[in-house]
């Protein structure tokens, strides 16, 4: 089973996300990809088993718009049945960005394994161990 963990960061926030839902999967006995989404190609994405997309709320609650949605947009072509998770950091809204993700992901045929998760600034000590447990769940499901 290939796991990635693809996602784009401003602050860095999104990053140590990404860096505590990787801790998960390993804790779990599996192994995963972490990059940057301008460090790969949606295609090399496509070919994973099971996808960890992380991005913060930008502008109006929205993806970011230069690298992660072109991303986005060309990889969710190719991920009708597959195990997704998402994760993201925010400063402000309530969280649209992610329901709409959510909703986004569904409609492609993907499997959402757990609602995204939704991190208010830097992650503090209760949302790595949330990102932890949705990198376990990403392993089991």
């Amino acid at each position: 089973m290939s796991i990635l963990i693809a996602y784009w960061t401003s602050s860095g926030n999104t990053g140590l996300i990404a860096d505590a839902i990787k801790e998960g999967i390993t804790a779990s006995g599996q192994s995963a990809d972490l990059r940057m989404v301008s460090d790969i190609t949606p295609q090399e994405a496509a070919k994973y088993d099971k996808i960890a997309l992380g991005c913060p709320s930008m502008g109006v609650e929205q993806l970011e718009e230069f690298e992660f949605e072109p991303f986005y947009a060309a990889l969710k072509e190719h991920i009708s049945g597959k195990k997704i998770i998402l994760f993201g950091s925010y400063g402000w809204g309530d969280g649209e960005w992610m329901r709409n993700w959510e909703e986004d992901v569904r409609a492609s045929g993907a499997l959402l394994v757990k609602d995204g998760l939704t991190v208010n600034e830097t992650p503090d000590d209760d949302a790595k161990e949330a990102a932890k447990a949705l990198g376990q769940a990403l392993v089991k499901a």
